[in-house]
């Protein structure tokens, strides 16, 4: 879509209003919007000003005017707005300079891609990232000197089994037992399909729904794959249907990786490819009908990973759902088939198109921008390293004994860890300048200041509970 057909839509659904958005370093969308009578072709080239100081992860107000440059290819219209609006996703630029802001995370998803390019290895990286998210009919939290909790509640949770609803109907998925059930224990059907057809309405092409393991209301709904840029952004309209439809049944929607105790928390499994020419290049004659390139690629995301879940499991709430016993890849293997592997090489088709790598142990709590490429990044130094991942793992590592376990590698047991693994190795990131030093000092400073130190200096309910006694 060109700056040309962006104000014809404009103009065919009488648009009153545009809504510029952008990502801040985090990775949550900010926006602001301007009358229908500020959009003309020059705001694609020129942008709109405004004020930095106040975004997370951004730099100090000394450097705070930008630019928002609207990406005429990310145009829709809002299905949730009262007037008719239409929303852009934005590149980042300084005003002085013209160069895109280093922050931007949309530039760098824009590097990571140029720099394949430039190693004429690819010329498109499709994603495929499947986001689990909870739905909640009552979400309270709190924190203050002298108090701290959450509460979260839904209609469909087993703990309500025995709740007076007036009446309780039952038929509340069982912990660990939400995967598939019909109508009416699958309770979110109808929410499910909503968002689905908003998802449609706006050329986002929806491959499968369903109710996930988990009880109190845990779902999946699968996009089709896209090149990384454009999954991104795809990744975050995503994010804003489900929560936005959600609102709309008087409900909330989040993707945060375990807001539930003793069950299965929301992972964000990620499929990968690298195509040239139209052809695929994981397809092989190797390990599961991938290719040596795809093993290499493996052999880079597994060689990384520790620094990788910094940026793909970029919370300390991330690391509640990656331990044993939910799932959760928590052990650096790769497999066939085996979802206890932290990649996975999906088998549901022989056909070489349909040939990709799965990384398991990513969650929906990341940035996409950032996660998508830093993924890349170390599966590119995997190839251009040719670094193997060694032998598959075709067993249950559950089902390991302590020795066989002991080889096998695992992630990180905290962001702090995480966060202490990007320090030492992150000069993967920085070829190509796609992530700079810059980038990554601000990253480790803000989470381990407002994210790690924060969590940290505050009591937790549960050690009144263990301590108090004392």
């Amino acid at each position: 879509m060109t700056s040309k057909d962006v104000i014809r839509l404009a103009e065919e659904n009488n648009v009153q209003f545009v809504d510029l958005k952008f990502i801040d370093l985090p990775g949550i969308w900010q926006h602001f919007g301007v009358p229908i009578d500020e959009l003309n072709e020059d705001m694609f080239e020129d942008g709109l000003g405004f004020d930095g100081s106040s975004i997370r992860g951004w730099k100090s107000i000394h450097t705070s005017d930008m630019l928002v440059v609207p990406d005429p290819a990310t145009a829709f219209i809002d299905p949730f707005r009262e007037y008719p609006t239409l929303s852009l996703s934005c590149n980042i630029v300084d005003p002085v300079t013209k160069e895109s802001y280093e922050r931007d995370p949309r530039h760098i998803a824009q590097k990571a891609t140029n720099y394949m390019k430039s190693l004429n290895i690819g010329d498109t990286v499709y994603f495929g990232p499947e986001a689990e998210f909870f739905i909640f009919d009552d979400v309270r939290y709190d924190q203050t000197p002298g108090s701290g909790y959450y509460f979260v509640d839904s209609r469909e949770a087993i703990w309500n089994s025995g709740k007076d609803e007036g009446p309780n109907l039952a038929y509340k998925p069982r912990h660990k037992e939400g995967y598939f059930p019909v109508p009416p224990t699958d309770s979110m059907v109808d929410i499910r399909a909503e968002m689905c057809m908003e998802l449609k309405k706006i050329g986002i092409w929806v491959e499968a729904e369903h109710h996930e393991v988990a009880t109190a209301g845990q779902a999946e709904i699968d996009m089709r794959f896209s090149p990384l840029l454009e999954m991104a952004d795809k990744l975050m309209i995503f994010k804003y249907v489900i929560k936005n439809v959600a609102r709309r049944y008087g409900k909330t929607a989040t993707f945060m990786p375990k807001p539930v105790f003793t069950d299965n928390g929301s992972g964000m499994h990620i499929h990968q490819s690298i195509w040239k020419e139209g052809n695929p290049l994981f397809a092989g004659n190797e390990y599961a009908g991938l290719s040596e390139m795809g093993l290499y690629y493996i052999g880079g995301i597994i060689k990384h990973a520790s620094a990788l879940a910094a940026l793909t499991n970029p919370t300390t709430n991330s690391y509640k759902r990656l331990v044993p016993g939910f799932e959760a890849p928590v052990n650096l293997a790769y497999s066939g088939r085996n979802r206890s592997a932290a990649v996975r090489i999906p088998m549901y088709s022989a056909s070489p198109k349909a040939k990709r790598i799965e990384v398991r142990f990513p969650d929906p709590s990341c940035n996409p921008y950032i996660a998508f490429s830093a993924l890349l990044m170390a599966g590119l130094d995997g190839i251009e390293n040719k670094i193997h991942p060694g032998e598959p793992l075709d067993k249950d590592i559950y089902d390991l004994g302590p020795e066989e376990l002991a080889s096998v590698a695992t992630m990180p047991a905290s962001l702090e860890e995480a966060l202490d693994a990007l320090e030492a190795d992150h000069e993967f990131l920085k070829k190509g300048n796609v992530f700079t030093e810059d980038v990554v000092s601000a990253w480790i400073d803000y989470k381990r200041t407002r994210e790690v130190d924060a969590l940290r200096q505050r009591p937790h309910p549960y050690e009144f509970f263990m301590y108090y006694d004392i």
